[in-house]
C-alpha cells in the first residue's frame, strides 16, 4: 500500500512520514527531497531560478514517475495536490492522507523557517496567517478530496496507520 501524505507546509507530513515509515519498515519518499536531488539544488533555490510554473511541472513529474517500492509512504509538498491531476493520481495510486491544521497553528509551527519557505519569504508574522488562511481556502477543495482526513493536533504515526487501515 501507497499512503501519500497530503497538507499544508509545516502540517507533519515529513515527520509523521519518517515515524511511520522506521515503525513499519517501509521506504519513505519525501517529494521535496527528491527534487533536490534530481535538480542538485534546494526548492527554494529552484523556485527562485526556474518560477513556480517550472517546479509544479516538475513535482507533477517526480510524483508520477518515482520507481515506488509496493509498500511505502509518501510525504508531499503542500501544494502537490493543487496542480495538474495530482489530486485524482495520488487516489488511483494509494490511500490519501489530508492533515489538517488552522492557519494559525501552521504559522507558529513555520515561524522558524520562514527563510526557507519560498512562499513566505517577506512575510511578517500576521501577513503569513493571512496568506496561509487564503492558501487553505484556495487549496481546501484538493486536500478534501483525501480519503482520509485527520487533524493535526496530537497526530501521531499509529492514528495514521489505524486510520489508513480502517479506510
Amino acid at each position: 500500500m501507497k499512503i501519500f501524505l497530503i497538507g499544508f507546509m509545516g502540517c507533519g507530513k515529513t515527520t509523521l512520514g519518517k515515524k511511520i515509515a522506521a515503525k513499519q519498515g517501509i521506504e519513505l519518499l519525501d517529494l521535496d527531497h527528491e527534487i533536490e536531488r534530481i535538480t542538485g539544488t534546494t526548492v527554494a533555490n529552484y523556485f527562485a531560478l526556474e518560477g513556480e510554473e517550472a517546479f509544479r511541472k516538475l513535482e507533477s513529474e517526480t510524483l508520477k514517475n518515482y520507481a515506488y517500492a509496493e509498500h511505502c509512504i509518501i510525504a508531499t509538498g503542500g501544494g502537490t495536490p493543487c496542480f495538474f491531476d495530482n489530486m485524482e493520481w495520488m487516489n488511483a495510486n494509494g490511500t490519501t492522507v489530508y492533515i489538517q491544521l488552522s492557519a494559525v497553528a501552521l504559522a507558529k509551527r513555520l515561524e522558524k523557517g520562514i527563510a526557507k519557505r519560498p512562499l513566505l519569504r517577506g512575510l511578517t508574522a500576521e501577513g503569513v496567517v493571512d496568506f496561509i488562511e487564503n492558501k487553505l481556502t484556495e487549496r481546501g477543495p484538493f486536500y478534501e478530496q483525501a480519503w482520509v482526513t485527520l487533524s493535526g493536533i496530537g497526530l501521531g504515526p499509529d492514528d495514521i496507520i489505524r486510520a489508513v487501515q480502517e479506510n
